[in-house]
């Protein structure tokens, strides 16, 4: 049948009528023609009707026929296609082992061309020294429970190498029962194990620098708790970071950062013996576990290899860094019987080792311990009190030599808790900057010195200047700026009346920093002021690109000013320096009329301490300015010498 009738099938059915109403009309005549009857044509439409019904039942039948076979073809063809794509391997073979047809994913997994594979044995690609004993019980499995299930062969590559696979397969049977073909679905095991390692390397091992990651290292601990109940030994866990590594990050990018991380790894893996551990669980901290420490109970030499191993510079590109670290050991079973415990008792001594001087290497001890409960006590604490009321500012005077007036007052923290015991300041600001307090505390210092600035204004007393001590952590705060404003805005406080005083040691380590946020400070009016001056580093290098006017010297210079030579000398030389720099002057903790002619001789022309006032509350404080004028009174001396009389008292005659 041509295939315009196909694509035609209402043509189709016409013809298959007039096929059948001619048919039955042919049949009349014959029949009308053998019997020698005569032929009426009005007799001949019954039967042309009933043929030509006939002929269209029959021509439907055909289209059916000849749709189902056009979609049997169709089907034929998206399965040979679908067999031939599909991802995975698939092959089928008779029975004697002949391949009859591979999927391309079987031939690209392999490396093979069709030709090469179909009609091939398929065990001629099998790699086994007894290929007649896995055949036999191949066919064998087929022929008795007509599947085989996940059973694993190693085949040979085009290349040469195996490939392990894992084969489940199905009989197909003649019409007598006899083993005809199978079909095959083929897992490439080898593939599948290596993404199960790309997976367990992202679970276990830090990607950085493929050490074991917190998870892996925990595992390690135990397994290393497990040797050592079972040898009476110990275990050493080594917790360290980096010092200073946020330098790094910050001034040179993450870039450079992680390529010092990853060589922090190589070089330290060198240090590590069989059946230790070295894991790095994030940004600069690594932790090593060591056990049975060949009679090295006190764990000290690893220690003071890795401080020498680190203490030697980094070459990265064309340039060299310098880092150290500082490193808490705890000691299983001493410091505790879990993972948990020992990695946290050595973070403990981590943080000691820190406190004093970096670079070294601290031991934990049930007083570190103790220690810590009591930070995290005194942080609880501190985050209640900075909404209870507990805390205070008190106010020292700063009083000029030239006038006898007080130039202006430094806002001191103070913190009674509720059963009216004086926290240490120091200890307070020390808790403060570990927990993140010191923001919003900083904030409230600031804010409430500014609103008592504000009431003694209102009160009718002159203005006076406000020095509040802030961290370096709030100037490199990326809204200090805004807040700052918020805050003289609300309180009304002019900005030239506040100082800001920041510790030396603070600005010091991030020069480039602190240089742009005082510049930031200075454009607004706000006085800046170094305290604690001579005791950090660097500081004569640095000190004509800092945009302040006023240093602090140290009280501890202060203090010994009259009976040590050196300190006597360094006092004169901040102040020789300071006139030549144009930079004010303020001397902290003078005590008695010795230290003050000392310093009134050498042209300094501020001071505060003890001598004209302690700390003082905010009423205290208020009534010694009110009276600072009639009980201050200067008594010049020839040149720039001052003379002052005592009774005793805050009030200096």
């Amino acid at each position: 049948m041509p295939r315009y009738f196909v694509k035609k099938p209402s043509l189709l059915l016409f013809c298959w009528f007039l096929g059948g109403a001619l048919l039955a009309a042919a049949a009349t005549f014959l029949g009308r023609a053998i019997h020698d009857l005569p032929m009426i044509l009005k007799q001949l439409w019954l039967p042309v009707v009933f043929g030509g019904l006939a002929g269209l039942l029959f021509g439907r039948a055909d289209l059916r026929t000849r749709e189902l076979n056009r979609r049997l073809k169709i089907s034929d063809k998206r399965f040979h296609k679908f067999y031939q794509k599909t991802p995975a391997m698939l092959h089928a073979m008779d029975s004697e082992g002949r391949l009859l047809f591979v999927s391309q994913s079987w031939l690209a997994t392999l490396g093979y061309e069709p030709e090469e594979v179909i009609g091939s044995d398929f065990f001629d690609f099998v790699i086994d020294d007894d290929i007649p004993a896995i055949r036999t019980t191949h066919f064998r499995k087929l022929a008795e429970l007509d599947e085989i299930s996940d059973t694993c062969y190693q085949l040979r590559h085009a290349s040469g190498k195996a490939i392990e696979v894992s084969i489940s397969e199905v009989a197909l049977r003649d019409q007598d029962g006899r083993l005809s073909e199978s079909l095959a679905v083929l897992n490439d095991l080898t593939s599948h194990r290596a993404a199960d390692e790309r997976i367990e390397r992202l679970a276990y091992f830090d990607t950085l620098t493929g050490l074991p990651n917190r998870t892996l290292l925990h595992d390690r601990i135990l397994q290393a708790m497990a040797m050592a109940r079972r040898d009476n030994s110990q275990v050493g866990v080594f917790f360290f970071d980096l010092d200073r590594f946020k330098v790094i990050n910050d001034t040179q990018g993450h870039a450079v950062g992680d390529l010092v991380l990853r060589s922090v790894a190589q070089r330290l893996k060198k240090l590590i013996r069989e059946g230790d551990t070295f894991a790095r669980l994030g940004g600069d901290e690594f932790v090593i576990v060591q056990a049975d420490p060949n009679h090295d109970p006190n764990f000290t030499t690893l220690g003071r290899r890795i401080l020498e191993t680190l203490g030697q510079p980094f070459q990265i590109g064309s340039r060299e860094f310098f880092t150290t670290a500082s490193i808490g050991v705890s000691v299983y079973p001493v410091d505790g019987e879990d993972p948990q415990t020992l990695l946290k008792s050595a973070d403990t001594a981590m943080y000691v080792a820190k406190s004093r001087g970096r670079n070294n290497i601290q031991f934990f001890s049930n007083d570190m311990n103790a220690a810590a409960l009591a930070k995290i006590e005194l942080e609880s604490r501190l985050r209640k009190a900075l909404s209870s009321g507990e805390l205070q500012l008190h106010y020292q005077p700063q009083i000029s030599l030239v006038t006898g007036q007080v130039n202006g007052v430094e806002a001191l923290l103070r913190w009674h808790d509720s059963e009216g015991n004086l926290i240490p300041p120091g200890q307070v600001i020390s808790v403060a900057e570990e927990s993140g307090l010191v923001f919003p505390l900083g904030e409230w210092v600031m804010k409430t010195a500014c609103l008592q600035a504000r009431a003694w204004q209102n009160a009718g007393l002159s203005q006076i200047r406000m020095a509040v001590n802030l961290s370096g952590h709030h100037i490199r705060q990326a809204n200090f700026i805004d807040r700052l404003e918020s805050i003289l805005n609300e309180t009304g406080m002019a900005p030239g009346a506040l100082e800001i005083e920041l510790a030396e040691n603070s600005i010091m380590g991030h020069v480039e920093d602190s240089i742009i946020a005082l510049t930031d400070l200075k454009v607004r009016g706000i006085g800046l002021a170094i305290d604690d001056f001579g005791t950090g580093y660097s500081s004569l290098r640095y000190l004509k690109h800092f945009p302040i006017h006023r240093i602090k010297i140290a009280r501890e210079f202060i203090r010994d000013i009259i009976h040590n030579r050196d300190y006597a000398a360094i006092t004169e030389a901040i102040l020789s320096m300071a006139g030549s720099l144009n930079i004010q002057v303020t001397a902290v903790g003078v005590e008695d009329t010795m230290q003050l002619e000392f310093l009134g001789k050498r042209g300094c022309l501020e001071v505060q301490g003890q001598l004209f006032g302690s700390a003082m509350n905010a009423e205290e404080m208020t009534q010694f300015l009110k009276t600072s004028e009639a009980a201050i009174r200067v008594v010049k001396a020839p040149g720039r010498q001052q003379a002052f009389s005592f009774d005793g008292s805050r009030k200096i005659h």
